[in-house]
């Protein structure tokens, strides 16, 4: 199994700002996707829509300031069963994201794309929290052919 890693420093007065971005779906909306809707609760499903397709995260675990866990549960062959999470930390002026796509059964083609992906959308998140502006799909950063 191989794993996708990022760490970005959201400059925000508390965890909870980005805890909020992470856990409401009106702010993942914001930021990830503007196709957001579902249910942000523990044992819930959100589902995010994108022009190429989209994506279903089962909530398993909140803890607030701290945690966010999703197990994708629609998706991609190589996304079901793979896990996002989202631990934050204070660390001076800073919240820290360590956010982990864990669980990938190999490093495929497609793999290499959702990790650059997913760091244009940490990036989008920063913003939002940092500014109130996110970059959202449609409005992201192309970095492909795939999108």
């Amino acid at each position: 199994m191989v794993d996708i890693l990022h760490r970005v420093g959201v400059k925000s007065p508390s965890a909870d700002d980005v805890y909020a971005a992470l856990t409401s779906v009106d702010k993942l909306a914001d930021w990830w996707t503007n196709d957001t809707k579902g249910d942000a609760d523990t044992g819930g499903v959100i589902e995010f829509r994108f022009l190429s397709g989209g994506f279903d995260m089962k909530v398993v675990d909140l803890q607030p300031g701290k945690r966010v866990l999703w197990e994708v549960v629609g998706g991609p062959d190589e996304w079901i069963g793979t896990e996002v999470v989202w631990d934050l930390k204070r660390e001076d002026d800073y919240t820290v994201i360590l956010f982990k796509h864990q669980g990938w059964r190999e490093p495929v083609e497609f793999m290499h794309h959702c990790s650059t992906k997913w760091a244009t959308y940490l990036m989008s998140l920063k913003e939002l929290v940092e500014t109130g502006t996110g970059a959202p799909n449609p409005r992201d950063v192309r970095i492909d052919n795939w999108g």
